[in-house]
């Protein structure tokens, strides 16, 4: 099936990384396994992330203009005329000014990934970006769930409750392995985050409060990522001093070998929606010491595939990358683990299998 792919907060070709531009390829990736035929049709940006109506309304508008344009080319190239519209991540900040045109216009089913509605956003700065996703979401023949939690606020808005389809966060499970470390080395602790302001950078906070605790032990931390805080993460860690190997950003290939030369994967995941690089540490076969926040408790098995800790407690963070640092055999154990169950349930073709069920149940002939 011809698939009309598009993600409107960051496409899958952007030249910045980050855990988005990941799952939105992915995504891609997956489609063509399951043996379809999606083709990136818009790199248009329709995110707005300081509330500026103005601005806002401008993309609406250009969003308008692109949808236009693109049914006029479908309908002067016929040979490209999508069967399906597959949109990635809509929410408040980036709402799909293209999708539901589109779909409507040309009579196919209309799929969206990962979207997500907060009802306090009715009546915010994003208040129109709110209602266009509400509507999107209520043309949606199928929303897919990476996360859980969206599902409540999601279902109301569906035509029929079936319409959710949930998916487990996955990756590419062959592009990660693992390096055994000999025994007796100082566990190799790494975390791997983007730099930004908010969460990003309270959880490097916490991060370096609750490393700061362990200086009675022998360890060290690579930090993969970079950003515009990245000062502060820097003061966020001082106190670790000579421990620390900052890595900077790294494709994906780099952030692999990484991984597969640590021990421990560290991440306090302040609010975070679940955390893609979480679910590459366990394909790399690496316990995880996690925060307990958002849809990260679906992503790492408690005394199975690693520890979780209360959301924001420095000194249980502490303890628990304590624990695992000193058990060296506990460490080994969650690591195994956490490969397997990557492999059995997070792993690309799992996926393509499952999104292979849901178009294939849609049909092109579904939204007529």
């Amino acid at each position: 099936m011809r698939i009309a792919f598009y993600a409107p907060l960051k496409p899958p070709d952007h030249p910045v990384p980050s855990g988005d531009r990941q799952i939105a390829q992915l995504f891609l990736a997956a489609l063509r396994l399951a043996g379809h035929e999606p083709v990136l049709v818009s790199c248009f940006r329709s995110f707005e992330g300081y509330g500026d109506a103005l601005r806002q309304a401008r993309l609406a508008v250009l969003g308008e203009r692109i949808a236009n344009r693109l049914l006029s080319h479908c309908q002067e190239v016929p040979k490209f005329l999508p069967e399906l519209w597959f949109s990635y991540h809509v929410y408040h900040k980036a709402p799909d000014w293209l999708g539901p045109a589109v779909a409507g216009a040309l009579g196919i089913p209309y799929v969206v990934a990962e979207a997500s509605v907060t009802p306090m956003q009715g009546s915010g700065p994003w208040a129109d970006g709110h209602r266009a996703v509400e509507s999107a979401i209520r043309q949606a023949d199928a929303v897919i769930g990476l996360n859980s939690e969206d599902r409540e606020c999601i279902l109301p808005l569906l035509r029929e409750p079936w319409r959710w389809v949930a998916l487990k966060p996955f990756v590419d499970a062959a592009t990660y392995g693992r390096i055994r470390e000999p025994e007796g080395e100082a566990p190799r602790l790494i975390a791997v985050a983007m730099m930004r302001h908010g969460d990003k950078l309270a959880s490097y906070r916490l991060l370096g409060d609750s490393l700061s605790r362990l200086l009675d032990l022998p360890w060290s931390l690579e930090v993969v990522g970079d950003g515009p805080a990245r000062c502060d993460v820097e003061n966020a860690l001082v106190r670790l001093n000579e421990r620390v190997t900052w890595m900077g950003s790294l494709d994906h290939e780099a952030i692999a070998a990484r991984l597969a030369l640590a021990d421990l994967f560290v991440w306090p995941a302040c609010n975070e929606a679940f955390g893609m690089a979480l679910l590459e540490a366990q394909a790399s076969g690496l316990p995880v010491v996690a925060g307990a926040d958002g849809g990260v408790a679906e992503i790492v098995v408690p005394e199975v595939t690693g520890l979780l800790v209360a959301p924001g407690d420095a000194p249980a963070f502490a303890a628990a990358v304590r624990s695992v640092m000193l058990d060296h055999g506990r460490r080994a154990t969650f690591a195994k683990a956490a490969r397997q169950r990557v492999l059995l349930e997070h792993d690309l073709p799992v996926a393509a299998h499952r999104l292979g069920e849901v178009i294939d149940a849609l049909g092109p002939a579904c939204a007529a």
